[in-house]
């Protein structure tokens, strides 16, 4: 194909600032994450553990339709290892579990939004 203007090479590729967006939002993420109260931050800390240790390519984390009993058996895994280590006499079990659900859900999803986009596909 033959072009009257010049075309430089380098608009071919993807624009330098397309993961800008992303660096922003990790950044306020950080920033949200540092106000959690002490009992969420700890959890966090323990889900990211856990997350990072199934974040390989063809994790069960990246199924299409994640399993509800492979979700199940990490959030109780997670909880057996925060009652284990923290020692929670003010919060209910009901509102711990619900807390850890929501923290482990929340960055499940997150790691794959982020796996989404950089597949590019």
């Amino acid at each position: 194909m033959y072009y009257d203007e010049f075309f430089p090479f380098y608009k071919v590729y993807a624009a330098p600032g397309f993961y800008s967006g992303e660096r922003i939002q990790e950044r306020e993420f950080a920033l949200m994450k540092s106000f959690y109260p002490e009992t969420a931050r700890k959890i966090q800390q323990k889900v990211e553990e856990e997350c990072q240790l199934l974040d390989y390519e063809g994790s069960r984390l990246y199924d299409e339709y994640p399993d509800k009993f492979m979700m199940y058996r990490l959030f109780s895994h997670i909880k057996k290892d925060i009652q284990g280590e923290l020692e929670i006499q003010e919060i209910s079990d009901a509102f711990l579990d619900d807390l850890i659900q929501v923290i482990l859900y929340q960055e499940i999803s997150r790691r794959r939004c982020r796996r989404r986009r950089c597949r590019g596909y």
